[in-house]
This record gives structure tokens, sequence and C-alpha cells, in this order.
């Protein structure tokens, strides 16, 4: 029996507004320094409400001076098309791979699985140079495939794909073997739409992976028409010579976290059944 205990839920509230205020903290300075001058963070003071540069700061770095569209709105193409290249690719890859290990007999098929599963312990950030040497031996720097095909494989979504491929019952398949069904159509009628929930919460967690790639870019990059919006940001940190432009790293900062956001309000629904669901 649960007790009802007011304190206890006017404590957990309290907790959950805290937690709300910790996280908001920093957005609500970014929105409010995008609204500022540069010079009003010379004296180190932060403000803490709008200014009157609003306008002209998102203006300026969205437009441009000179009423084209600037380099950012190409930079944060850029992260859009390696951030769904990314995603699609990885939960293509790994519906395939799952759906051959799960449903197709052939020798070494655990060891295929264990194998793809051990690369959880290589991530891009331990193999970067000999995948480097390969991106560029294939002349695949500055592009967008360069950019995107090192990252695909996914040794995560594999697995959890998998799982949820064998928790669906064996008369399944059967029933479709008897209907007719190929392993072809079997895989599109069937297994897809009963994974959609599944590829719904994978794809917000490896849009948002693909999005906020740093070191990949930065490294198979050299020409800016493939810089990302990411990348920007840490460019406009680095500066030799004179004060940094905080409104405009704000209005990037900004920019930056609009698309990922928007996917997570898009597909909350889907994203949160795909996680706690237990029904396939």
């Amino acid at each position: 029996m649960i007790e009802n205990r007011p304190w206890m839920a006017v404590f957990s509230h309290a907790i959950l507004i805290f937690g709300v205020f910790i996280v908001a903290l920093p957005v609500w300075v970014a929105l409010v320094a995008s609204t500022h001058p540069a010079s009003a963070f010379g004296s180190g003071h932060i403000p803490m409400w709008f200014g009157q540069e609003g306008f002209a700061n998102w203006q300026m770095l969205l437009v441009g001076s000179d009423g084209q569209s600037s380099q950012l709105l190409k930079m944060l193409m850029n992260s859009l098309i390696m951030a769904l290249g990314i995603t699609f690719g990885k939960i293509a890859i790994s519906l395939m791979s799952a759906y051959a290990i799960v449903f197709f007999r052939f020798p070494f098929r655990g060891l295929a699985f264990w194998i793809i599963f051990f690369t959880l312990m290589l991530p891009v950030e331990v193999r970067i140079v000999p995948t480097y040497e390969v991106i560029a031996n294939l002349n695949l720097l500055n592009s967008y495939t360069g950019l995107t095909l090192p990252l695909i494989a996914s040794a995560t979504a594999t697995f959890l794909f998998r799982q949820c491929f064998m928790s669906m019952p064996g008369e399944l398949v059967e029933a479709a073997r008897i209907d007719g069904a190929g392993p072809i159509r079997f895989f599109f009628d069937i297994l897809l739409p009963m994974s959609r929930t599944n590829i719904a919460a994978l794809f917000v967690i490896l849009f948002i992976y693909g999005w906020n790639q740093y070191l990949w870019p930065l490294i198979v990059t050299t020409d800016d028409a493939y810089y990302t919006l990411v990348m920007s940001v840490k460019r406009m940190l680095s500066v030799s010579e004179g004060d940094i432009q905080w409104n405009q790293v704000m209005v990037s900062t900004l920019l930056a976290m609009i698309p990922p956001v928007m996917v997570v309000i898009a597909m909350q629904k889907l994203f949160v059944k795909g996680l706690v669901d237990a029904e396939k």
C-alpha cells in the first residue's frame, strides 16, 4: 500500500523544478546573449535579460551583410546532410545485419555477430588514423561521402534490432512462409512495421549522434564548403586576435540546438514507446 505523503510530492516537484532550472539556465543565457552586442561581455558581467540587438545579430549571421545567404546556413545544411546520412545508413545496415543473423542459417553466424559486437570497443576516435588513411586513399576528403561513410556502421543498433527480432514468435515466420511470403516481403511487410517504434527511438539517438560530430569532420574537411555547424562554433571561439564575438557564438549555438530539439519533439511519443514498450 502506498501512503499519501504530501510533503514527499512537494519535495519531488522541488527536485524536478531545480533540475529544469539547472538545464534551462545555460539555454536562457545563450538566448539573452544573442540579443546583446559583443561589447556587453567585455566587462565580465553576463546580462540576464534581453537586449536590443537580437534581430541585427540573427540577421547578420543568417542573411549576411550583402543580403545573400550566409556561410552559417551552408554549415547548417552540411550538418543536416551528415546527420541524416549517418542516421539512415546506421539504421539500414543494422536492420539488414540483424535480419540476416536472426532469420538466416549460415556457417559462423554467431561468430559474425560477436565480431560486430566487439567493434563497440573500437569507436571512431580509436581507429581514426587508419580510417582517415582509407578515406584519403579513396579520394573522399572534402565530400559528403567522406563525412558519413565511416560512421554508418553501428554495433549498438545491430544488437538492439537483433534482440527485437529474437523476441518475435517463430510462428510468425511459419505463417509468413505458408502464405508464400519470401524473405524480402517478410522483411518489408512484417518486420519493418513491427519494428517501427524501435526504429523511431534509434532515429532520435543516432540523429543527435551524427549532428554532434566534431572530431571526424574537423579531420576530413579542409574546404569550408563542407564545414559543419558544430565546427563553426569552435572556430568562433578560436580567435587569435581581438575579442570573441560572444553574441555571434550564441546565435550559432542556438541555431545548432534547433534541429535536434525539433527531432526529439516530433518523435517524442514513438521515442518513449520504443524505449519502454515491452510488447513487440
